[in-house]
């Protein structure tokens, strides 16, 4: 029990990195489409967060990584919320359907 406990949570940990991993296309796309250079908008984005800024976001007006609360840029968190849900229930029945052609 204790060897599957491990297993267990080794696989829901994976999950959880791979999901994380996943929602930093949003801001690496976000930059290249603004123009700016994709891969160190995000890793500067990622230490701006690591150091407690949580509302630290790309400006794409000044090019530059800044506090979006104080830029007035405010998304309703509902939005947000009903985006991943979206995208994840679509990759999960991906998954699913990809699980079935697999096992014919």
């Amino acid at each position: 029990v204790r060897f599957r406990s491990k297993q267990w949570y080794q696989r829901r940990v994976r999950g959880i990195k791979a999901f994380a991993e996943s929602l930093e296309i949003v801001p690496f796309t976000l930059a290249e489409n603004a123009g700016l250079p994709p891969i160190n908008i995000v890793t500067e984005l990622r230490n701006r967060h690591a150091m407690g800024e949580a509302m630290a976001g790309i400006n794409v007006k000044k090019s530059c990584i800044t506090n979006i609360t104080e830029e007035n840029v405010l998304q309703p968190l509902l939005v947000s919320i009903s985006a991943i849900t979206l995208a994840s229930e679509t990759v999960r029945a991906i998954l699913k359907i990809d699980d079935i052609v697999n096992t014919r």
